[in-house]
C-alpha cells in the first residue's frame, strides 16, 4: 500500500516518522532509495517480502520523473510503500488515495506565516520565545524550517526564561533581512539612520530599488487610509484595520504603528515627496541614491 506525503519537505518527512511509527515502522530503519536509484531493478528486491514478513520501503521522489511502469511495479508490490513526494501530479494524488492514504503537509509561505509556525514549534517545545523572537526567526532563515527547528534546539540548551529578539539573536548570530515597513516605521519616528540601514540592507540582499518603490508606495498608501480611520473617531485595532483596508494583520499592524504617528498634513508632504522620488527615478536619477534621500525627507 501506498503512504504518500506531499507538501513541504521537512514538515512531510517529520509527519512521515509519525505516521509510520504508529504503524510500529521506524522511518530510520526503512531502507531509503531517492534520486538516481529510483528504479524497478533498485527496488523490486526491497519489495519482495522475507522470512520477518512483509516489506516496507521509503521512497524519495523530490526531483524524480517517475514512469507509470514504476508506479505500477510499487503498487501490486503488496509492500509498505512510504513515498516523499513533495509535489505530486494529481494523478498521482489520485493514485495513492485510492491505493492507501495521502498526506499533505503545506508550508507556511509568508514571514508572519512562519512566524506563527516558530511560536507554535516552540511552545510545543516548551520554549518560552516571544512574539519579536518568532518572527526574528523567520526573518533570517525564511521557509528553512529544519534550519529553524535545529536553532530551537540550541536554545533549549540555555538556561533562560522567557527568550527575546536580542538572545535569540546572539545565539543565531545571523542578521535580519531588510524590512520595508520597519524602514518606514524608523523614517516616519525620525530615526533615519535606522532606515537607512534598513534600505542599505534591502538593497544589499537584491532588492530591486524599482519594486521598493513600489512596496513604499503601496505601504503609504495603507498608511494614508489608516490615518483615515483614525481621525475618525473610533478606536481602530489591528483586527478592525485589516477588515476595512483588506489586507492580512501583519500589513494592518505595521501600518497602525507608522499612521499613529502622523496626521493628513503630515501625510499629503509625505505623499508628495514619495511622488517626486518615483518621477525622479523615472528620470534616470540614481535609484539607490533617490531611495535614500527619500528616506531622510520622510524622517523631517
Amino acid at each position: 500500500m501506498f503512504l504518500a506525503f506531499s507538501g513541504h519537505a521537512f514538515l512531510a518527512e517529520e509527519l512521515a516518522r509519525e505516521v509510520l511509527a504508529k504503524r510500529g515502522l521506524s522511518l530510520r530503519d526503512l531502507p531509503r532509495v531517492g534520486g538516481d536509484e529510483v528504479k524497478a531493478e533498485v527496488l523490486a528486491p526491497l519489495l519482495a517480502p522475507s522470512l520477518f514478513g512483509d516489506a516496507a520501503v521509503f521512497i524519495d521522489l523530490s526531483g524524480v520523473k517517475v514512469a507509470a511502469p514504476l508506479l505500477d511495479l510499487l503498487a501490486t508490490s503488496g509492500a509498505t510503500v512510504a513515498l516523499l513526494d513533495p509535489s505530486p501530479t494529481a494523478a498521482r494524488v489520485k493514485l495513492y488515495e485510492a491505493q492507501g492514504e495521502h498526506h499533505v503537509s503545506p508550508a507556511p509561505a509568508r514571514t508572519g506565516d512562519v512566524a506563527g509556525w516558530v511560536a507554535k514549534r516552540a511552545q510545543g517545545m516548551r520554549l518560552k520565545l516571544d512574539r519579536d523572537a518568532a518572527l526574528y526567526l523567520a526573518e533570517v532563515l525564511g521557509a528553512d524550517l529544519a534550519g529553524i527547528v535545529a536553532e530551537l534546539n540550541k536554545l533549549e540548551l540555555l538556561d533562560a526564561g522567557t527568550l527575546n529578539r536580542e538572545t535569540v539573536a546572539r545565539v543565531v548570530g545571523l542578521e535580519a533581512p531588510g524590512d520595508s515597513f520597519a524602514m518606514l516605521g524608523a523614517a516616519t519616528s525620525g530615526r533615519p539612520a535606522e532606515a537607512l540601514l534598513q534600505l542599505r540592507r534591502l538593497l544589499a540582499s537584491g532588492e530591486d530599488p524599482f519594486k521598493l518603490m513600489g512596496a513604499v508606495v503601496w505601504q503609504y498608501s495603507l498608511v494614508a487610509r489608516t490615518v483615515a480611520l483614525l481621525a475618525g473617531g473610533e478606536r481602530v485595532t489591528e483586527a478592525l484595520a485589516a477588515q476595512r483596508l483588506n489586507v492580512k494583520p501583519y500589513p494592518a499592524k505595521k501600518a497602525l504603528e507608522v499612521a499613529r504617528r502622523l496626521n493628513e498634513a503630515r501625510i499629503r508632504a509625505h505623499l508628495g515627496r514619495i511622488l517626486e522620488a518615483d518621477q525622479a527615478m523615472k528620470r534616470g536619477l540614481d535609484a539607490g541614491a533617490v531611495m535614500e534621500r527619500l528616506m531622510v525627507q520622510l524622517s523631517l
